[in-house]
């Protein structure tokens, strides 16, 4: 009998991993693949991806306006919200379909073998660092190592395939190499630095109204991601309007006028790789921000530096994983970015 259920519930198991992946794969081809392939058609054609999100950037410097704040969120949401969507369901599905153990036996440990696996994860599903963190956070609650989880969320923006062929073809191909090489030691070295400085090695899940994976209970399916799925919404899209909001409104602070002598030298390196680890942008968004601050005179130690961080990590996304990461751990992740921006900025100014 007991053998029964056993097989009865390995089967179960494998039915509801087959329908993650049929949904994984379905939505991220339809918000990301397909798009991806004919934005690189054009991209190769025109050498361009469109405007900066940031209308303007480096020209003026507008200050704060609350006007410039309601702009950028619209263009951001409508930029993102397919794949915000997509990404708050995969996070709520892999914390009912998915066997802990399975997420336990890949992602649990902290060896460097489980950062290379997060990190591979993150690189075929090509999110912008919002929309990888409610994944991130779904396989948190699954039991996945700190290590690997950043591993992930990293990896999502910095290894994006379509985003590195975006840049070969727009900014030049010296800058993908760039990318690939300072992204795979940006990912594993802050990866295992944030998971080595941890204080707990699993994830910071608050016990209470979560629903946790590991237990045994009697709530069906459809109920239990459904509480995945509103802890998920509740979590992430109110700290994630105010503060992109924020962040268009003071947009103009951020990203000054560089006439004024910040278009080259060690000042606008830093400030460059400061406002990169700060702001906020949708999927390859650094492309068209970087090639019109390029025209503008940028030179190529800043230009470094805001390749690195800006993808990267933002408040908003470091916001959105605080549920289940502690504040010590996000801030290592934002200081270890910055940091990599400002070496980025110094090889940069020799190689690009």
């Amino acid at each position: 009998m007991d053998s029964q259920i056993s097989n009865n519930r390995n089967k179960q198991q494998i039915v509801f991993a087959v329908l993650f992946f049929v949904i994984f794969i379905a939505g991220i081809f339809y918000v990301k693949w397909w798009p991806y392939y004919g934005k690189a058609i054009t991209a190769a054609s025109t050498h361009s991806i469109g405007d900066s999100i940031i209308a303007g950037v480096g020209a003026k410097t507008v200050g704060v306006s609350l006007q410039r704040g309601y702009t950028f969120t619209i263009a951001y949401f409508l930029s993102v919200w397919k794949a915000f969507v997509v990404a708050i369901i995969i996070g709520s599905l892999v914390q009912v379909l998915i066997p802990v153990r399975w997420v336990r036996r890949y992602l649990g440990g902290t060896r460097l073998r489980n950062t290379v696996i997060g990190t591979l994860m993150g690189v075929p599903t090509m999110m912008c660092t919002c929309c990888s963190a409610p994944v991130t956070v779904g396989l948190s609650k699954s039991k996945a190592s700190v290590n690997s989880i950043m591993a992930f969320f990293l990896a999502n923006p910095l290894l994006n395939p379509a985003t590195l062929i975006f840049m070969g073809l727009v900014l030049g191909w010296n800058f993908t190499i760039f990318r690939i090489i300072f992204g795979i030691l940006m990912v594993i070295a802050i990866a295992t630095l944030v998971g080595k400085l941890s204080n707990n090695k699993q994830v910071e899940v608050d016990k209470g109204g979560d629903f946790d994976p590991v237990e045994e209970n009697g709530e069906s399916l459809l109920k239990r991601w459904w509480k995945a799925f509103y802890t998920l919404v509740i979590d992430s899209i109110p700290a994630y309007v105010v503060i992109v909001f924020l962040l268009g409104t003071f947009e103009g602070v951020l990203f000054p006028a560089i006439q004024g002598g910040l278009s080259g030298g060690w000042l606008a390196v830093i400030l460059f790789a400061l406002v990169g680890t700060l702001f906020v942008i949708p999927t390859a968004g650094e492309i068209p921000i970087i090639q019109a601050l390029m025209a503008l005179g940028l030179t190529a130690g800043p230009t470094a530096a805001l390749l690195m961080t800006l993808p990267a990590v933002s408040i908003v996304s470091l916001a959105l994983l605080k549920p289940v990461l502690s504040w010590k751990s996000l801030s290592i992740t934002f200081i270890s970015v910055f940091a990599f921006g400002l070496v980025a900025g110094l090889v940069g100014a020799f190689v690009l």
